[in-house]
Formats: structure tokens, C-alpha cells, sequence
């Protein structure tokens, strides 16, 4: 849910919106006199369509026409609503990856460490597994060419890397403990991208399952960690969305449906040309009992927003977090010749009581995005009782509970921001990417000892950051140019020693062992665990 760049180009929208008419085709004359300029023919689109063409004749400076259609889209769109857009071809396939669930490349996870490629894992059964490539490995050449030291980015590490698949590209890295470089020659293939970011037991009975977006393949992700969980004991459930922006509405319906039982109303989508279509839960639904919390934030949107409030509108689950972001509008896709495409809000949806939960963009695009950060200025983030909601209207659920609408889905259960521990110190050294860089030095290094916990459950429970480890930290961050600051060092002392350990996992055990161990901390988790109970 980032802010789009294009808001600063509204003043010149007049400007702008004249070259639209390049899509119209229509003829007839223009004329000019006296410095004035007439128009034969009533019709507005004709109008434009003359005035594209003086401005190519008569403007003084060549013009690139595509550039100028372009930004007259997106900025035509951006006076609509929010999250109706315009995306280039290039934009398109790099957008559409996620939620198609694969791209083709060489299949690896990497970061930008000290200016050279750092693997941190290669994705299992992907091609550069395959090959042998390993956590730790250093990409030195690509195809011969220098890409180590070179400043480079993770746009032309991408643009190096991925590639059509069935195609061979020869990757030259460098092993800790190896002398000179290795070469691996990898035939790209179709990597897939997971959606469920993990999924374990949280105790005896508990399941958890974070899902990061809602895709192609999410809903068969999701049966499979749920049949995972099942195996070993499962009864009652913890499903997290925070910050999940959204995506497929189907995917959600789908998940939905796992939830309620058959006829329950999951939510209905109703625009000027669009009528009323309702979804309703089928007979299929694997998980209709039993405990059911549902984790959500300020980045949970639009998909996110349609699972929460299906299952908070039939009192099926118990909604904890923070206010969602609030994005009730349903946006079509059509692709023009050239493989760009505009994304069209074409209907708004509803929840099962008849909520809206798309909040306000009366006031325009910048302030419709500025409003994530009001929460926090406002104090929202912190206390329930800060929450404001614009034209909020109350609804009631079959059991008499109240629910609201109007901008966002309401959390049942409240659980503020826990700002106890922050400080500017742990602030830059998150923000830089400092701990991170950190965690992947160390943990390349103590690779052999840290693999000797052989499970996350080991590792959490034994494995501790000393006071040695932190300083080594503090050190490496001071080469960095972060300044050391005792004072709050001590006061975020225990947020450092978690999220580092949590990083260290990340590097050696992949995502679950992150997830696993940075739960120690998260406060929204523990009061759903505190709830099951």
C-alpha cells in the first residue's frame, strides 16, 4: 500500500488530460485566429483529439507523445480514486509475479551485503540449488562481468539474474573456507513465490498460519499448511494478516469458505454498472469449528480486509490487532496491445452486515495516503480510544455484536503499539539495514555451529545473544556510521537481542525459524494465545 509517486503531478492535470484524446481518432478542423483557437464540432473528446495534434504540429520542442499519453493516464485515473491506475507493460509483469505465484530465474534469495550479492538461501528444488549453490555464497561474476563492488542494485541484480526460463547464465562466486571463484552454470527455470510465509504449532493444540498476500496459488498453500497442522494435533486456529496489502478477491472468498458454513454470507461487490453479485460459503468448509483468532494491522487492505470482516460479520473469529487500512473498492484490469494495462475501480465491496469499509478520499490522493500516518500522530496506533472513524456507521452482527464501517475493519480485541524499548539507536540500526548485515556476517560465520541446534525449537530455546555478540554488533555498527549510545543501547537491549536472534534463524533455519523466534516479542500473538486459552 505505498503511496503513488504521481500525486505531485495533479497541478498540471488540464495539461496533461489534452493528449488523451491520441486515443480517440475522431477528425475535424481546428482553427485559429487572431491567436484564438475554434473548434468545428460539439464533441469534448473531438476537442482533445485537435488539440493533440496542434500541440505535435505547432508545440516548440519535439514531444514524445508516448511519455506525455502516459502520464495523461495516470494522471486522468488519479482524479477518479485511489487505487484506480495505469501500469506499463514493464510494470505489469513485475506486478503480477506475486500473485501469480512464480517468475523464471536462477531461484535464490539474496541481499546486498558491504556492495556484493550475498545468498541467503537458494530456493529448494529452484535450479541454483540444484547446482549446489549454498547460503553464504558471494556473487562475484555474471556471465563473465564484474557485479561485486560496483555499487549495484537489487534492480540489476534482478535484471542479471532472472530471465526466460530454459536459458543458461554462468554465475562465479566465492565460498568462505574456497579458494578462488566457483563457477556455476544455471539453467533458469520457474521459481516459485509462497504466499504463506509459515505455518508451526504455537503449543499442543495451536496452529498458526501467516499469510502475506492472497495469489493464484495462496489457497492451495493454505490447505496444505492447514493439513500439515491438522497432522499434528490442531484444534484451534491463528491466522495472521498484518501486513498483507491484498489481492485476488477469490482467493479470499476461497479461504472464507473454509471458515463458515455453507450460506453464509462472505461479502457482495455493487457498482453503477456492475449489479449486485453475493458470495455465499459452500459446503466445503474444513475448519467451521473449533478457536479461530485472525491477527490484522494498518497494512492489512483490500483482500485482507474482505477475510477479516466475513469472519468478524458471522462471529466466527476473533479480530485482533489494529484498524485495517480500509480499501473497500474493486478495481478490473484491462491490457491494451502494447501489454500495458489500467486498473479500473468498477464496483465497492460489502461485508455479510452490509458495511463499506473503504475509508474517505474526498480530500485527494495525498491525504488519503497521509492518513496512515496520522494514526500515529493521533495516537491510534497506541490507544483504542484514539480511533476515528469518518462517517462510521454501526452495524450489528447475528450475535448482537456491534461492528463498524466507514474505514477499516475494527479490531474485536485492541492491542496497541508497544513503543516500551524503542529508541533512535535501534531506530538507525534497523532502518539502515545495519542489524541485518550483521546477522548474515555472523551467522555465515558460525554457519557449522549454529546448524549443530539442527531444529528452530532447539535453536530458540538454547541459543542466546550474548553480551559479547551484542557488542560485536554495536562494533560493526559504529564501522557503519552509527554512532554508539549507551544509554539507549540499554533501553533497547532486549528488542536488539531478539530481533538479531530472530535475523540469525532467518539465515540458517529460513523464515519459520525467524517467525518462530521473534514471536517472543510480539504482543499481538501472545494476547490471541492468551485468548485460546
Amino acid at each position: 500500500m505505498n503511496r503513488p509517486k504521481f500525486y505531485i503531478y495533479l497541478p498540471i492535470v488540464f495539461a496533461l488530460v489534452l493528449i488523451l484524446g491520441i486515443f480517440i481518432g475522431s477528425t475535424f478542423s481546428l482553427k485559429k485566429s487572431n491567436g484564438n483557437i475554434s473548434v468545428d464540432g460539439g464533441d469534448q473528446y473531438d476537442k482533445i483529439n485537435q488539440i493533440l495534434r496542434y500541440v505535435e504540429d505547432q508545440y516548440v520542442d519535439t514531444i514524445k507523445t508516448r511519455d506525455l499519453v502516459n502520464k495523461t493516464i495516470v494522471a486522468l485515473l488519479a482524479n477518479l480514486d485511489p487505487h484506480s491506475s495505469y501500469i506499463t507493460a514493464e510494470e505489469l509483469t513485475a506486478s503480477n509475479e506475486p500473485l501469480q505465484g512464480n517468475f523464471e530465474g536462477i531461484g535464490v534469495e539474496f541481499n546486498i551485503v558491504d556492495d556484493t550479492i550475498r545468498v541467503i538461501s537458494a530456493i529448494a528444488g529452484g535450479p541454483s540449488e540444484t547446482v549446489g549453490v549454498q547460503a553464504g555464497d558471494k556473487i562475484i561474476k555474471v556471465d563473465g562481468k564484474t557485479v561485486a563492488g560496483i555499487k549495484i542494485t537489487n534492480k540489476q541484480v534482478m535484471e542479471n539474474l532472472k530471465g526466460k526460463g530454459g536459458t543458461k547464465v554462468k554465475v562465479s562466486m566465492m565460498r568462505r573456507g574456497k579458494s578462488g571463484l566457483l563457477d556455476f552454470n544455471i539453467t533458469r527455470g520457474t521459481i516459485p513465490i509462497y504466499s504463506i510465509d509459515v505455518s508451526y504449532m504455537l503449543n499442543a493444540k495451536t496452529g498458526y498460519i501467516k499469510i502475506s498476500r492472497f495469489g493464484a496459488t495462496t489457497y492451495d498453500e493454505y490447505m496444505q499448511a492447514f493439513e500439515k497442522l491438522k497432522e499434528q494435533g490442531m484444534q484451534q486456529l491463528v491466522v495472521d494478516l498484518r501486513g498483507n496489502g491484498g489481492g485476488f478477491l477469490n482467493t479470499a472468498v476461497d479461504i472464507a469458505d473454509e471458515f463458515l458454513s455453507e450460506g453464509k454470507g462472505i461479502l457482495y461487490t455493487e457498482g453503477k454498472a456492475r449489479p449486485r453479485k453475493d458470495y455465499k460459503a459452500t459446503r466445503k468448509g474444513e475448519f467451521e469449528n473449533g478457536k479461530l483468532m485472525v491477527l490484522i494491522d494498518d497494512g492489512s487492505a483490500s483482500a485482507s480486509e474482505i477475510l477479516a470482516g466475513a469472519l468478524q460479520d458471522n462471529d466466527r473469529a476473533t479480530i485482533i490487532g489494529r484498524r485495517s487500512f480500509g480499501k473497500g473498492l474493486v478495481q478490473e484490469q484491462s491490457e491494451f496491445s502494447d501489454s500495458s494495462a489500467i486498473r479500473l475501480t468498477i464496483a465497492r465491496y460489502y461485508t455479510p452486515t452490509g458495511r463499506s469499509i473503504q475509508k474517505s478520499y474526498a480530500n485527494g490522493i495525498e491525504a488519503y495516503y497521509e492518513e496512515e500516518n496520522n494514526r500515529y500522530a493521533n495516537g491510534e496506533l497506541e490507544n483504542a480510544d484514539s480511533i476515528k472513524i469518518t462517517d462510521s456507521i454501526k452495524f450489528v452482527t447475528p450475535a448482537g455484536k456491534i461492528v463498524y464501517g466507514g474505514g477499516g475493519i475494527v479490531p474485536d480485541v485492541f492491542v496497541g503499539l508497544d513503543t516500551a524499548g524503542r529508541s533512535l539507536y535501534l531506530t538507525e540500526v534497523f532502518f539502515t539495514g545495519t542489524i541485518n548485515d550483521f546477522a548474515f556476517e555472523y551467522s555465515d560465520r558460525e554457519r557449522s555451529k549454529l546448524k549443530a541446534y539442527k531444529t528452530v525449537e532447539n535453536f530458540n530455546k538454547s541459543f542466546l545473544i550474548t553480551s559479547a555478540i551484542l557488542n560485536e554488533l554495536i562494533v560493526y555498527a559504529e564501522k557503519n556510521k552509527i554512532k554508539r549510545n549507551n544509554k539507549e543501547i540499554a533501553q533497547s537491549e532486549s528488542i536488539l537481542k531478539n530481533q538479531l536472534k530472530a535475523l540469525i534463524a532467518r539465515n540458517v533455519f529460513n523464515g519459520e525459524g525467524y517467525y518462530q523466534v521473534i514471536q517472543n516479542q510480539d504482543n499481538v500473538l501472545k494476547k490471541a494465545i492468551e485468548l485460546m486459552k
